[in-house]
């Protein structure tokens, strides 16, 4: 089973065998509106945590998505280039943005699990 952390930026990372996955929550895509445009980073590329590696555009606005961990990029979601909307639909599924190769796993510790999110959420919004 994947060990799963969220971000105070509404990002989530579901880490499995050294990898995480990397989305918004349904917090965030909630608060975005309709999903028109995902840019997903390049693979192999190598992020620092808290470094913008994504962008999200919905009616509303437009976001960056951030590493939450450092790490080099494995694999990117190329259906949200013809269905930006999967993040509506799915956020913390088939709407994923990236996946990344996890370069300290001991920087996990410093995220949230889903209980202290949604306590921060409730707290912050």
């Amino acid at each position: 089973m994947a060990d799963e952390y969220f971000t105070e930026d509404h990002e989530y990372i579901r880490v499995e065998a050294g990898v995480g996955t990397v989305g918004v929550s349904v917090h965030a895509q909630e608060q975005l509106g309709d999903v028109v445009y995902v840019e997903v980073p390049e693979v192999g590329r190598q992020a620092t945590a808290g470094e913008a590696v994504a962008v999200v555009e919905s009616v509303k606005a437009a976001s960056e998505i951030f590493a939450p961990v450092a790490g080099e990029i494995v694999e990117v979601n190329t259906e949200l280039d013809g269905s930006p909307a999967l993040v509506n639909e799915d956020a913390e599924g088939k709407g994923w943005f990236f996946k990344l190769r996890v370069g300290d796993a001991a920087a996990l510790e410093k995220l949230m699990n889903r209980e202290a999110y949604t306590a921060f959420i409730a707290e912050n919004g």
